[in-house]
């Protein structure tokens, strides 16, 4: 049968960028479907006061790079446009420890610390990964903190997916010998996240992207798909009829479209959302298993503003320095570029308790204690200059839930472990020695000071491996149980708690996942 397309991708994020390439690579016909918009480095906000190119909020209009959902568990922030998360990820690439290739649904299935050991080393390649070759305020301090702790050996700069070269200074492609396009050197802004406007940060519009169009696939933006139907065959063995809609216009025809294959490459949030709807009707094969085993990195996102005037923590990559604070646990600095003080419209106290009551008595001492100093926080210091974000994560692991509702949307429940929490010892300990060595004062978002719902950057699984499908939706070379020339390459197949930054893990694992698929046989 002739199809329009021999594989149509969904979403082009880290997972779907390297199957544009490599199946177009291999001679395949590939179209690309991404929700988001096309993004030039001079579309990016400013500053994210500039909530229409920030945000993605369709429903008011606001078409930005990055979505906040919020679960009953859980608030997640992920990325939107074409390139995905790498359009609003703080470009660190690190490689998990030992511990994650030998836990989670997956772990019987290979030897994945051998198996993935060069993958990740292409991935590396392929996102130009180099290391931060300088501190600023923010990360001298988590320096200060990793030396009062005696794990100054512990401290290190991160490889991120930036060009480093002079600053401000535009050279012809450094990374694939000319056929990638011109970058600029980093200029240590912190603008990072609300999109790099001086093309400097690797987003895969300019790597796995950009070198699949030169090879002829095609990237549909604004548009989502809606259903996903087998033709002929319950199995998909005839190809698969694909329906789209426009994710910007009120108003729209509906697209269709004929693949012989399906790479669901959505996110998490997307691709489990769709996969969930699709199981209800036109996929029922999917495992039931689909939306188990969800992972959030166990983390929390703590503000702390310094008052200390000749300090400039803006300054820098977005995450410019980490200490390993034990074998589970490391801390991050996170920072935004002057100027993006909207969060702190969203930040709250630093409060932790057992129930709400507890926390909002705790956040009110913490205001009327300090009243002066939260006053120059919120009214007087600017935000994003005088503030540090501390992202600590935790290998350990507890899963989640995430079923379909009667809106449309998920909803969670707690699987396995205990909930994910923002009341983490640790992190609130190291928060406070951390505010000491600044002079600063910590504050969270809103619904972690008040109810007690961490925030994550990196929710994961939901599609994970594993032997069959009464444990897991996807085989260890990514295919879906129950249909043919379907698979899931995201962060949805991650089956095991990294503990790190997830993004080069994605990549990896999708390098290898479409290294198992042959080339295409050329018509005689």
């Amino acid at each position: 049968m002739q199809h329009d397309f021999d594989y149509i991708i969904i979403g082009s994020g880290f997972g779907g960028s390297v199957s544009a390439l490599r199946l177009s690579e291999k001679g395949y016909k590939v179209l690309v479907v991404e929700k988001g918009k096309w993004y030039k480095a001079t579309d990016f906000a400013k500053t994210n006061w500039k909530l229409r190119k920030w945000l993605w909020m369709p429903h008011l209009r606001f078409f930005g790079i990055m979505k906040m959902s919020i679960f009953k568990h859980i608030v997640v922030i992920s990325g939107t446009g074409v390139g995905g998360g790498s359009l609003v990820y703080a470009n660190t690439l690190p490689i998990p420890k030992t511990n994650f290739y030998k836990s989670g649904s997956w772990s019987q299935l290979a030897d994945w610390e051998t198996e993935l050991k060069p993958f990740y080393q292409l991935a590396l390649k392929m996102l130009g990964a180099a290391r931060n070759p300088k501190l600023f305020d923010g990360d001298i301090a988590l320096q200060t903190l990793a030396k009062e702790l005696g794990r100054e050996d512990q401290f290190e700069h991160p490889d991120v997916a930036v060009f480093f070269g002079k600053e401000g200074q535009e050279v012809k492609d450094p990374y694939f010998e000319g056929k990638g396009p011109d970058r600029s050197g980093c200029t240590f802004c912190g603008g990072c996240m609300t999109g790099c406007r001086h093309n400097a940060k690797n987003t895969l519009d300019k790597n796995y992207l950009y070198l699949a169009q030169n090879n002829g696939a095609e990237i549909l933006a604004e548009n989502e798909v809606v259903d996903v139907v087998p033709i002929d065959n319950n199995d998909g063995a005839s190809g698969y009829k694909i329906s789209v809609k426009s994710s910007t216009k009120v108003f729209g025809k509906k697209k269709h479209f004929t693949a012989k294959g399906v790479v669901f490459s959505g996110g998490v949030l997307g691709t489990i959302k769709l996969l969930l709807q699709l199981k209800q009707k036109s996929l029922p094969l999917l495992s039931d298993t689909l939306g188990d085993n969800i992972r959030t990195n166990n983390e929390t996102l703590i503000s702390v503003s310094t008052l200390d005037k000749s300090k400039n923590l803006s300054k820098g990559v977005a995450i410019g320095s980490m200490l390993h604070t034990d074998e589970n646990s490391h801390l991050e600095i996170v920072r935004y570029a002057e100027g993006s003080g909207f969060w702190k419209l969203l930040h709250l106290p630093l409060s932790n308790g057992k129930n709400s009551l507890t926390r909002l008595l705790n956040m009110f001492k913490q205001f009327f204690r300090f009243p002066l100093s939260y006053f120059k926080i919120y009214f007087r210091n600017s935000w994003s200059k005088s503030t540090t974000v501390l992202l600590f994560m935790q290998s350990i692991d507890s899963t989640l839930k995430f079923k379909g509702n009667w809106f449309g949307g998920m909803s969670s429940t707690v699987s396995s472990g205990v909930k994910p929490s923002a009341d983490i010892p640790a992190s609130i300990a190291l928060t406070k020695k951390y505010s000491e060595i600044i002079g600063g004062k910590p504050t969270s978002f809103v619904l972690e000071s008040i109810a007690g719902i961490p925030s994550t950057a990196h929710v994961l699984g939901g599609a994970v491996m594993a032997e069959d499908s009464s444990k897991g939706v996807i085989n260890k070379n990514n295919e879906v149980f129950g249909y043919k020339n379907m698979l899931v390459v995201d962060g949805a197949m991650i089956s095991a708690n990294p503990g790190v930054n997830p993004s080069l893990s994605i990549t990896a694992i999708a390098e290898r996942a479409m290294a198992q698929i042959k080339n295409k046989q050329k018509d005689n």
